[in-house]
């Protein structure tokens, strides 16, 4: 039987304008704006639907993307199309669990937005960096970089794109090393702190104090973990999980490669971007691939997929 699975994308993938038409049209996303907007004591609206300058800085990204994929996926839901298993990536992953049942969406609005501010104070300015690695395997990069100091891999996209991750210099030398290994390109990324590297630690340690104050509750369906790309289904698993996270590399490829082999063969990326679609494009051509970031791709994908018309 065709299993469907929600994939939401992290921190980049934001836009203004994202999740206006929605806010717009329906009382579920608008609830969610406005409530958010409320806990947050910050103008949600203002943020993801006008063109500003504070959607690129962490600190305000994390919240903005996580309100508008949720509020999406709630209008999406009233429409019959629900998953059989959820998967974030890095900051998409609060919305794959709230999806999931893990936390409420407040819990997870309220939590990426003290995760935003951490992971943006964590490391002093200019002192850490992240470039993406195109056109070479993960084996030979994890082996280029082995014995560089402080550098890591942060993200495992898909065959052909690894983003590494870390100290300034540590990544400077290997992104040398790895043109010299036959990288075909390593491009320097635009980014304020080195995310997903051991120099996040402080920041996954402050996020803890917040999770401990915030209840998980039973999932209702599993979703994928990036930090060991594992199916989880204990809600007693996700804070520990999401305190790793900051600091551990994200495992896309392999979350998804976990997802096709339990099943699903229908993926829909919902939130602003087709990011993730394009790395399933080169992680498996055989599944599915939908997106959802307007009401009209909402309209659209949702009739497909329910065998309805709107």
């Amino acid at each position: 039987m065709s299993k469907i699975a929600f994939v939401y994308p992290g921190q980049g993938a934001q836009t203004a304008g994202m999740g206006k038409d929605f806010y717009e049209n329906s009382a579920l996303a608008k609830e969610i704006f406005d409530k958010g907007s409320e806990i947050l004591n910050l103008d949600l609206k203002e943020l993801c639907f006008e063109e500003n300058d504070r959607l690129d800085k962490t600190e305000y990204t994390q919240a903005a993307m996580v309100t508008a994929c949720l509020a999406m996926t709630r209008e999406v839901e009233t429409r019959g199309l629900h998953a059989d298993m959820t998967a974030g990536l890095s900051l998409g992953e609060y919305c794959a669990i709230a999806v999931a049942g893990g936390m409420s969406d407040m819990d997870a609005i309220r939590t990426v937005r003290a995760r935003g501010i951490y992971m943006e104070n964590a490391a002093p300015a200019g002192s850490g960096a992240m470039a993406a690695v195109l056109g070479m395997e993960a084996s030979v990069i994890e082996d280029t970089i082995k014995d560089i100091d402080g550098v890591s891999i942060a993200n495992y996209n898909c065959p052909g794109q690894i983003v590494i991750t870390g100290e300034a210099k540590g990544v400077q030398k290997a992104s040398e090393a790895l043109k010299e290994a036959g990288a075909r390109r390593v491009l320097p990324l635009n980014v304020s702190g080195p995310f997903h590297s051991p120099m996040m630690v402080p920041a996954g340690e402050k996020l803890k104090e917040v999770l401990d104050g915030t209840t998980t509750t039973a999932l209702h369906i599993p979703y994928v973990a990036n930090v060991n790309a594992k199916v989880i289904a204990d809600s007693g698993e996700i804070k520990d999980l999401l305190v790793k996270q900051v600091s551990s590399s994200v495992r896309w490829e392999q979350s998804m490669e976990t997802m096709i082999r339990e099943g699903v063969d229908t993926f829909v990326e919902i939130g602003p971007g087709k990011t993730l679609a394009g790395f399933m494009r080169k992680i498996n051509k055989n599944v599915k691939m939908y997106h959802i970031g307007t009401w009209e791709e909402a309209e659209k994908v949702c009739a497909e997929l329910t065998g309805s018309g709107d």
